[in-house]
């Protein structure tokens, strides 16, 4: 019994220590004050409350003694009292859900800008997809933030209630429930006194233990119905964002199968869930309603002895079931408890996931990146998959403005890894590299264009405001897109009204308003047709900030517009090294 004690303590406190961490840094944040005014606010409304309820009790006591003794003067001044009371309970209760509701979406939305901050930092989001170890980060952003700040404000708030109202209606209790006096034969009687006080203590203690018991199974639950949900909505975007892909090969059938099955899981979790909240629910209703009747029952002898009067009964049962329900906190919200908790764990492994990434954003993973160099030089370049396999060994090359390079190799040999590494995206590996000072920017095959207008599209990462319409529309026109001059503040689904080659113009574009010292291109070209390859390739090169271009592709064509190439086929242990371009 002591070891389940132990690990009962332990497990909670890891709870609460994960919430904390959760939700402390809000308190220390520049927003701190205007949180605890808020949350001053709330609580005296709340206090507030519990005041009026200790009243409506007193009030009860007092109105059906009037009944009981047809003392009609007393019974229209207790209607009137009732008014007021009613006028404050409704003041005090509306007042609280809108500062309640102003202090939440307040404390959500500072906490939101902490995880996305943290999220795009140190590119922890690309780091979380390469392990794949936490899933739909977006997902815990988005949802598991709100239902964070919710539960826990709802969860904080009712049980300082509770506690207060259990103080205050014990002494009450104590005051009205008198003793009970058990007849002991020749060893004389036990007074027991305030026997109602006894009483709920054990009714309450056993119907926690019970209910704990029960609902324990729904916070794993909880937890897997939540990353289900997410899934199932990753899907939906994921067709969404490949329509026309999905439309060209008649995908409808396999992503109908692929929804069907990931909404299976929603389907079978939430039936886990509804028989486990039948058990849980049976219970918790039947010792709620066993509640009601429970106090009359043990003082109604009293009663009809005419040793208290109806006013005293109906207080002595206000306060009985007041006193059982602040008890019963754990039983009435055991239900959110096991969301919140399911939400704290997911919350956890999230913030440990970012935690580890930035304790070794300085260094990525092994492969020390400098920007130093008077060119790109690399050396001792190991590169290994996310699950420890080795890709690529003992790399070196170098890359100067004068010297462009072209990556070679078959498919899968870890070309545009590669890239990747010297951008400082790959943390897997080991070895040296070096950069010019400067800016580095890569060009994947497909360009990202984010949500918005065309100018914010063109100048990513940059939002294009600050950039005069003749800087952009000059460059739209050097990479043949002259026909979009003119919607620079259009907002469009650019992704999918361009198509892959005029968004490939659109990367350089992109290249030529950002004059990077260090072009990653990484089929970059794919989409184009040969001519327009060639005056891209010759566009950067000559350009006047001398960029060094280092490209990956398969494209014959490539190699005349590169000085030197590099051929990875020789991986596998021995060092591959750059060699001269076939002419």
């Amino acid at each position: 019994m002591v070891i389940g004690k132990q690990a009962l303590h332990k497990r909670v406190g890891n709870v609460l220590k994960e919430a904390w961490r959760i939700a402390g840094p809000y308190w220390f944040s520049e927003e701190k004050w205007k949180g605890l005014g808020l949350l001053a606010i709330v609580i005296v409304l709340n206090l507030s409350q519990v005041a009026l309820n200790i009243r409506f009790n007193y009030w009860h006591n007092a109105f059906y003694n009037t009944l009981q003794n047809l003392d009609e003067a007393g019974f229209y001044h207790q209607i009137w009292l009732f008014c007021i009371l009613a006028t404050v309970w409704v003041v005090a209760g509306t007042s609280l859900e809108f500062f309640a509701r102003w202090f939440r979406i307040t404390w959500r939305r500072w906490l939101t800008d902490w995880y996305l901050k943290r999220w795009l930092s140190h590119r922890a989001y690309y780091r979380l997809q390469l392990t794949g170890e936490t899933d739909n980060p977006d997902q815990r952003i988005a949802e598991d933030v709100g239902f964070f700040v919710d539960r826990t404000f709802a969860l904080t708030i009712d049980l300082m209630s509770k506690v207060v109202s259990l103080v205050s209606f014990l002494l009450i209790l104590w005051t009205l429930a008198g003793p009970l006096t058990i007849p002991l034969g020749s060893f004389g009687t036990f007074t027991l006194p305030a026997y109602m006080v006894w009483l709920v203590l054990v009714y309450a203690i056993i119907g926690t233990l019970v209910a704990v018991k029960l609902g324990r199974p729904l916070v794993g639950l909880n937890f897997n119905q939540q990353r289900y949900e997410a899934d199932f909505r990753y899907s939906l975007v994921r067709l969404r964002e490949h329509t026309e892909s999905v439309a060209f090969y008649g995908g409808e059938p396999i992503e109908f199968r692929t929804f069907r099955d990931r909404f299976a899981s929603i389907f079978q979790n939430f039936i886990a869930i509804m028989w486990r909240t039948l058990k849980f629910g049976s219970f918790q209703f039947g010792f709620g309603q066993a509640s009601v009747i429970f106090p009359y029952l043990i003082q109604a002898p009293r009663f009809f002895a005419r040793q208290i009067q109806l006013g005293d009964l109906t207080q002595t049962a206000g306060a009985f079931n007041n006193v059982l329900d602040s008890l019963s906190f754990v039983i009435n919200a055991y239900e959110s408890i096991a969301q919140w908790q399911a939400i704290i764990q997911r919350l956890a492994s999230f913030e440990n996931r970012i935690e580890e990434i930035e304790a070794g954003a300085d260094n990525t993973g092994e492969v020390k990146l400098a920007h130093d160099g008077p060119e790109v030089a690399v050396d001792g370049l190991t590169i290994d998959l996310p699950n420890g396999r080795r890709l690529l060994t003992g790399v070196h090359f170098q890359a100067d403005p004068q010297h462009p390079l072209l990556i070679t190799g078959r498919n899968g040999i870890g070309k545009s890894t590669v890239l990747r590494a010297l951008s400082g995206l790959w943390p897997f590996g080991q070895g040296r590299v070096r950069l010019p000072e400067g800016r580095t920017f890569f060009v994947p095959q497909k360009p990202y264009l984010p949500l918005g207008s065309l100018r914010m599209a063109l100048a990513y990462p940059e939002d294009g405001r600050h950039i005069a319409d003749a800087t952009l529309q000059a460059a739209l026109a050097k990479v043949g897109l002259n026909a979009l001059e003119g919607e620079l503040d259009t907002v469009d689904l650019w992704a999918q009204r361009l198509s892959v080659g005029e968004q490939q113009r659109l990367a350089f574009a992109r290249v030529l308003l950002a004059e990077p010292k260090v072009i990653f291109l990484d089929e970059a070209t794919s989409a184009l047709d040969e001519a327009s390859e060639a005056q891209f390739y010759r566009m950067l090169r000559e350009a006047p900030w001398r960029p060094t271009i280092i490209s990956v592709g398969h494209r014959g064509t490539l190699r005349d517009l590169h000085e030197r190439a590099l051929d990875l086929s020789p991986f596998s242990g021995a060092p591959a090294a750059a060699a001269p371009a076939a002419s």
